[in-house]
């Protein structure tokens, strides 16, 4: 393919993608003159980053709802779907964790209740640190798949180090 087709099929991608927010409920957009195109979800506020140069397919999905979304894979082989409110990227497989046991997809917002069951854990004295182990795995491969994809997750990053340090301090 030469360089003019080539960045007429990537304005197309990006044209197709940036349609999509442009019509979705809880994403907005935004393209940097230097083609870094950002996507931020109304829900969480966090920003979803790629470079226009990173584009290699856009294919039109439906979901079991019949609720259109899109998925976009990159040259680099990682893939996001893009939902009317968010959006959503493979969690990244974890060493000690039974990748079945979670969603093939998930969202920032699955932080948010992972975090949440980590906290219920550590305030529980019934619940077994195997369990909490697990949810601490669960945690980092949302967290690693997010950022993999293109999120900055430093906020979330810090959560669990803080919720740990102030465990032990507690029972100190």
């Amino acid at each position: 393919m030469s360089a003019s087709e080539t960045s007429r099929k990537t304005s197309q991608m990006l044209e197709e993608v940036l349609n999509f927010v442009d019509r979705s409920a809880g994403l907005s957009s935004d393209v940097s003159e230097g083609g870094s195109v950002s996507i931020q979800q109304s829900v969480d506020g966090k920003v979803f980053r790629f470079k226009t140069t990173e584009l290699g397919e856009v294919l039109q999905r439906v979901d079991a709802d019949g609720k259109g979304f899109i998925q976009v894979n990159f040259a680099s082989g990682n893939k996001v779907l893009l939902t009317d409110t968010l959006v959503g990227f493979k969690p990244r497989e974890t060493f000690g964790l039974d990748m079945s046991k979670i969603p093939r997809v998930v969202t920032t917002p699955d932080l948010i209740s992972v975090f949440e069951a980590i906290e219920d854990s550590l305030g529980s004295d019934a619940t077994p640190d195997s369990e909490l182990e697990i949810l601490k795995k669960v945690f980092a491969a949302i967290l690693q798949g997010g950022e993999s994809a293109g999120f900055d997750l430093t906020f979330e990053r810090k959560w669990l180090a803080r919720l740990v340090s102030m465990r032990f301090q507690a029972s100190a």
